[in-house]
């Protein structure tokens, strides 16, 4: 895993494709859910091993007396009437097969209700998917936000730094009162506070990112410029995307497979009330030696019924058929879920839309603002309060701007999601 990281992170730049994929490929969650699947599918495969038929072989060998015991009801086996410890040989096998031919339905609905139960996970693994695209891109966007706020940090204290030897320079020329200088240094190392504060946050970033990626490795790599483009259909009708959502999303197949598992082991349990019918076959051999072995051969049918077990099928009925009323309960919450999920996306994506075009345009204001302090403050008509005030304005308005574009690109990610798509 750590030479993989290695290879991903050699050119020291992560696209969010790369991230993406490399969670899919690494991430113990995925995993997981894969080897559920495959446990499910064995588990159908096990059910499945009763319907055909049953072979069996016993071999045996006892070295054993030959005393003659009598027991009331039971015929004598000729042997010594004395007790005696000599002993001898006593070799014997059987070979016998089954076929399960009836039992009203009881063991095929046990298979179904698994294959039902493994196509639940199946459609598990895929919302496990899904869940761990949209983790990976929602770290991603805010290691994304965190190098921008950087970025941002780094040109205000470029810009204090250009504004602090401008003052020392007109402080040294007279035209402007030490306090400035001192406002100006502070101001400077506001800026740097600032800096080392975003800095350490886009390294914690990247840490929350690697673990959404499934990888163990440094943090000595760059996050690439990424947006997650207009998603077909953001625009649509609630509707339209809840009927989307509502065939789409793997957790909806989960419980409606889940659902009709409960109905076929309601099923199954209620067979059980009747008999169950198979055919048998056997082949016994025994003897005192190997090469002196009797031996018998039988064919018949065995009929099993269980007349009553104490209520214990009554029972076990009513407990699936709570489970099925249990699952369909879970399956209305999954679309209660669905609407909330859907159109809370859905108004994000309006919202993170609205709120870049109005943080893009305060930006471009804020720095014509700054633009127009400098210049009076260079001029000596601007204040150096004006001139701080414009350059925390120009700050604020960076980083609302940076937040507005993550922001949306976290809302379409979760639109995604909420959609079903990958």
């Amino acid at each position: 895993m750590l030479a993989a990281f290695a290879l991903l992170a050699a050119a020291r730049i992560v696209t969010l494709d790369e991230a993406v994929q490399s969670a899919r490929d690494r991430q113990p969650q995925l995993r997981q859910a894969r080897a559920a699947t495959a446990a499910a599918q064995a588990r159908a495969g096990e059910a499945f091993a009763s319907l055909l038929p049953q072979l069996n072989a016993t071999a045996s060998y006892l070295r054993t007396t030959a005393n003659e015991i009598q027991q009331p009801g039971s015929p004598s086996v000729g042997g010594r009437s004395s007790g005696s410890f000599q002993t001898y040989n006593s070799f014997s096998d059987t070979v016998s097969a089954s076929q399960l031919l009836f039992d009203f339905g009881a063991q095929p609905n046990r298979w179904r209700a698994a294959r039902a139960l493994a196509d639940a996970q199946a459609a598990n693994e895929r919302a496990t998917a899904l869940a761990v695209d949209f983790n990976v891109r929602s770290a991603y966007f805010d290691a994304w936000a965190n190098r921008a706020l950087v970025q941002v940090a780094r040109e205000n204290l470029d810009n204090q730094i250009r504004h602090l030897q401008q003052t020392e320079g007109f402080v040294q020329a007279g035209t402007r009162a030490e306090i400035d200088l001192v406002q100006a240094r502070t101001d400077t190392a506001n800026a740097r506070v600032q800096l080392i504060t975003a800095e350490n946050a886009y390294q914690a970033s990247k840490l929350t990112l690697n673990a959404a990626m499934g990888v163990l490795g440094p943090t000595d790599y760059d996050i690439a410029d990424a947006k997650i483009p207009p998603v077909l259909g953001e625009d649509a009708s609630l509707q339209a995307l809840l009927e989307e959502a509502n065939r789409a999303r793997p957790e909806v197949a989960t419980l409606e497979d889940q659902v009709r598992a409960d109905q076929l082991t309601v099923r199954s349990i209620e067979a059980q009330y009747g008999p169950s019918l198979s055919a048998v076959l056997g082949f016994r051999q025994g003897g005192t030696a190997i090469d002196r072995m009797g031996w018998n051969a039988s064919a018949g049918l065995s009929l099993t019924w269980n007349l009553f077990q104490g209520g214990l099928t009554r029972a076990q009925v009513n407990e699936a058929q709570a489970n099925v009323m249990a699952t369909v309960a879970q399956l209305d919450l999954l679309r209660q879920q669905i609407w909330s999920d859907v159109d809370g996306a859905r108004l994000a994506v309006r919202a993170g839309i609205e709120s870049q075009s109005a943080t893009r345009e305060a930006l471009l204001n804020a720095r014509e603002r700054l633009r127009l302090a400098e210049e009076r403050y260079q001029v000596g008509v601007g204040s150096a309060i004006e001139l701080g005030d414009a350059q925390v304005a120009v700050t604020q308005a960076a980083a609302q701007a940076v937040q507005a574009d993550q922001q949306l690109a976290k809302a379409r990610a979760q639109l995604l999601r909420a959609l079903g798509r990958p």
